[in-house]
């Protein structure tokens, strides 16, 4: 048996995992984003109601663990920024610990119970508040010592010119320091920054979707240019990295024909062609994070 763990900037959510079909939620609570001490008593509260001491803990956490120095960079969490936080929480915890960010944890989610089931190599990708990535091979990732790779999302990607017909396109900052990545206008928030630059108006992605699906042109000439913009990095990423399924996580996967038209849009664009749905939106619809974590630690794998 082990605990699991989904950490966010808003709250800390725990499980008790069997195997990844018995997880067994524990209590909810709110992340102590100042006091480590604080941030490590939250930890043992929610361990102390599993009634049994675990094997070990697994988490799935915002932010990036260095490979090299297992340092861990998480912003939303200022009081585990910079620490070698597997090592610290497995010292005061008497346990052995182990750390993947949230996308990788979704990504070895829908591997191993969702869309990416029976195939080798998994894309998970992210288009939620912003864009991201994890990669698994075999049923395991390619960040198991931590790391950045599947990060498509991050990187000066994105094309001058897009939609049909062509329009400029701004290159903006992104909250990584480096300018015109995916991120900064893939997903949610660049969808709503793409309508602002297109049509000079400020409206929510959700808004922008319904008015998509209801004929709403301007609307459409956004989903477009959005579509257009990420299936070539998507494109790019499949191509390096050889996968046969890309499940898609975040709030736009519940857009069913945006995923559809970005899975057109990325087939065409890629060397293997498939006559199946490439891009697809994720299975695993529930605390895919805890999902993740629990075959994690499930497996057995310690740093």
């Amino acid at each position: 048996m082990i605990v699991c763990f989904d950490i966010g900037g808003s709250a800390i959510k725990g499980a008790v995992a069997h195997t990844p079909d018995q997880i067994l939620p524990l209590g909810r609570r709110v992340t102590p984003l100042d006091d480590f001490t604080a941030f490590v008593d939250t930890l043992r509260d929610v361990i102390a109601e599993a009634g049994e001491e675990p094997d070990r803990i697994a988490m799935s956490i915002t932010g990036v663990v260095d490979p090299e120095t297992q340092a861990i960079k998480c912003a939303n969490i200022p009081c585990i920024d910079g620490r070698t936080l597997g090592a610290e929480l497995s010292a005061l915890l008497g346990l052995p610990v182990l750390i993947a960010n949230d996308a990788d944890c979704f990504a070895l989610a829908e591997a191993g119970a969702g869309a990416g089931r029976g195939y080798r190599i998994v894309l998970g990708a992210i288009l939620g508040t912003g864009v991201g990535g994890g990669l698994v091979v075999d049923g395991r990732l390619i960040n198991a010592e931590g790391g950045f790779a599947g990060e498509w999302g991050h990187g000066p990607a994105v094309a001058a010119m897009a939609g049909t017909p062509p329009v400029a396109i701004p290159v903006f900052d992104c909250g990584c320091g480096q300018r015109g990545c995916v991120d900064t206008i893939g997903a949610a928030r660049g969808m709503e920054r793409l309508h602002l630059t297109l049509h000079g108006k400020r409206l929510e992605s959700h808004e922008i979707t319904t008015l998509w699906q209801n004929g709403d042109a301007q609307a459409a000439r956004t989903i477009d240019v959005l579509v257009d913009l990420i299936s070539s990095p998507l494109a790019l990423t499949v191509n390096i990295t050889g996968a046969t399924i890309v499940p898609i996580g975040g709030g736009l996967s519940n857009v069913t024909p945006l995923i559809a038209a970005i899975d057109t849009a990325v087939r065409a664009r890629i060397l293997r062609k498939f006559d199946r749905p490439l891009v697809v939106p994720g299975e695993c619809r529930i605390e895919p994070g805890l999902i993740g974590a629990a075959i994690l630690g499930l497996a057995g794998e310690t740093r």
